[in-house]
């Protein structure tokens, strides 16, 4: 995996070059790496339309879940409630997003996607297939599957 490589970086009068090839092997550490570029990506075209990836993530999981609760959501995003609802706090200030006290559960609040919300999702959607095509010109459509499909067994892990 020669793709991973030892980085060099300046240090006071000398250059020390930082050794990372014993992680190159390391699932873990090649997961995180590239994660961090794909999200890095995804994350600059998003903010162009001023979304963050985990609002444009809300944003779909709303709209495919008309009246879902905070809670169900988050839950089948695998974010803890904490970390989940200040985002979504933003998103209906924004007004993207409304939030309704449950009918069946006064503790629940169930989740809408307002007009504006529709359109900015349409928007972040086009950017979203543009940053997907992006990836599958570096790792082609059989080794996107390839990919999803070994990602896939790793989410089993637990």
């Amino acid at each position: 995996m020669q793709h991973l490589r030892d980085h060099s970086h300046g240090m006071g009068e000398g250059i020390a070059v930082v050794r990372t090839t014993p992680l190159q092997e390391v699932i873990g550490y090649a997961l995180r790496r590239a994660q961090g570029a794909v999200y890095a990506d995804l994350s600059d075209a998003l903010a162009r339309i001023s979304l963050r990836p985990i609002q444009y993530t809300l944003l779909v999981m709303v709209n495919e879940n008309p009246g879902a609760s905070q809670s169900n959501v988050c839950e089948a995003l695998g974010i803890q409630k904490a970390n989940c609802v200040p985002t979504m706090s933003e998103l209906e200030r924004r007004g993207l997003i409304i939030r309704r006290k449950s009918a069946n559960d006064a503790r629940s609040y169930e989740l809408h996607i307002t007009h504006k919300g529709k359109r900015i999702l349409q928007r972040a959607d086009e950017v979203q297939s543009s940053h997907e095509q992006r990836l599958i010109e570096r790792i082609g459509v059989e080794g996107r599957d390839q990919l999803l499909r070994l990602l896939g067994k790793l989410t089993e892990i637990k």
